[in-house]
């Protein structure tokens, strides 16, 4: 049995040649099913159709997606209801499987932990090949380089967001965006894209404190067209 971990980037255009040929290699892609709703579900269906390879689509274990007191415990079972569910599947229809993973694997994504995880029940051979990832898309959109010259980028959360500058970051990419918390950064620099190669991408750049507002603006008409919003931004202090 041979399972494979696809970054598709964000939709059918990003899918690289190396992606194309390992999916075609496939005789069916597992993905979660989260509701009637599900945008990207739809599109790992686009892309699976376009390489002729069926989509078996499994329900998504419900997840706390508040705020609970511990969330590594609230992500972990979460993640043990989603082995469950696709080792089921797995071991029913064996054959080469693939998981379309949005944007590329290495980035905020549970899939290769999953996989480990299944590798440890089932005799699986699995590997990784990479796709365009949300900061590279978000750079690319605004024409920068996500760092200053010689200098580092801090990738994290906005649930870490606060934490991070004061303990001295100064060029940060944040993802996993449910919330936008720009507090007492007025004077940084902001690169900010929503949707990010959808039709209802969103993009605004420039002082945090001249443009908070149309962040937010561009927030509300990414998720009124799209039904849900997907942000990452690219954040730095003043020189």
């Amino acid at each position: 049995m041979r399972l494979r971990v696809l970054g598709v980037g964000m939709g059918p255009q990003h899918v690289t040649l190396e992606v194309a040929d390992a999916l075609r290699s496939c005789d069916y892609v597992v993905a979660a099913d989260k509701g009637p709703a599900d945008d990207l579900l739809v599109a790992r269906r686009a892309i699976a159709s376009a390489y002729g390879v069926e989509v078996v689509a499994v329900p998504d274990p419900p997840r706390d997606r508040a705020d609970p007191a511990d969330y590594p415990a609230a992500v972990r079972d979460w993640h043990e209801a989603r082995v469950a569910a696709y080792e089921q599947v797995l071991r029913e229809r064996g054959g080469d499987a693939a998981f379309l993973v949005w944007g590329d694997p290495s980035f905020y994504d549970s899939t290769i932990r999953i996989v480990e995880q299944l590798a440890a029940r089932l005799p699986l051979e699995w590997d990784v090949l990479p796709g365009i990832s949300a900061p590279q898309l978000l750079a690319a959109r605004h024409r920068v380089v996500l760092h200053e010259v010689g200098q580092p980028v801090h990738v994290t959360t906005a649930r870490r967001l606060h934490d991070d500058i004061a303990a001295g970051q100064a060029n940060l990419v944040v993802m996993l965006t449910g919330s936008l918390d720009l507090t007492g950064l007025d004077d940084w620099s902001i690169w900010w894209g929503a949707n990010l190669g959808t039709p209802s991408e969103e993009l605004v750049a420039g002082r945090v404190g001249d443009v908070h507002d149309d962040v937010l603006a561009a927030r509300d008409r990414a998720r009124e067209a799209a039904g849900w919003v997907m942000d990452v931004y690219l954040l730095r202090a003043p020189s």
